[in-house]
């Protein structure tokens, strides 16, 4: 299988690239592909404009050179995994962006679905599951994003994996990079 695997974090260093880089490590040891799509490297412009804006009465709409580009990458592979760090208890904005602008009306959700059956999303989180479940953030989160983005664009295999404990651990990031190496050894 090929797998696109989409991060958004400013610092190559980061928790973040290496809990993708333990996915896709892990994926590729059962076989799959890996193509990496660094947004921030990339230097991918997240703000919506009219080019690229959903044009509800035309569900044929041909969008901007960049989102084709994008939406040509998506295509040309069998899966979607998103790696992020949790900013705002959702996506950093250039993560939403992409999604904004890429996962289109008429191309992922309307007339037709988002190309591939199975999307992931590795959120790393910054505090406890304890943190988050007392407050709601976690269900808010499944919902905003497993339900109302990956469950809206028809994907049949969504998961949305909470990594927490990042800054507050333990267990901290040795827990997140083992189970973002189980992940990609499960993909």
């Amino acid at each position: 299988m090929k797998i696109l695997l989409v991060t958004a974090h400013p610092r190559a260093e980061s928790l973040t690239f290496a809990a993708a880089k333990a996915f896709a490590e892990a994926a590729k040891g059962n076989g799959h592909e890996i193509e990496i799509a660094d947004l921030t490297a990339e230097g991918f412009d997240p703000v919506l404009r009219e080019p690229d804006e959903p044009d509800w009465s035309d569900s044929n709409k041909v969008y901007s050179a960049a989102v084709r580009a994008e939406m040509a990458r998506i295509e040309r592979n069998d899966a979607t995994v998103m790696v992020f760090p949790v900013w705002w208890w959702s996506m950093p904005a250039l993560l939403k962006g992409w999604i904004d602008r890429v996962w289109n009306n008429g191309w992922a959700y309307g007339d037709r679905k988002y190309p591939h059956s199975r999307a992931w999303m590795l959120a790393i989180a910054g505090s406890s599951a304890e943190a988050y479940a007392k407050r709601g953030y976690d269900d808010a989160m499944r919902t905003q994003l497993e339900v109302g983005i990956l469950g809206y664009c028809g994907i049949a295999e969504t998961r949305l994996e909470i990594l927490f404990d990042a800054i507050e651990g333990p267990p901290g990031p040795e827990t997140i990079l083992a189970t973002a190496r189980r992940l990609g050894s499960e993909f």
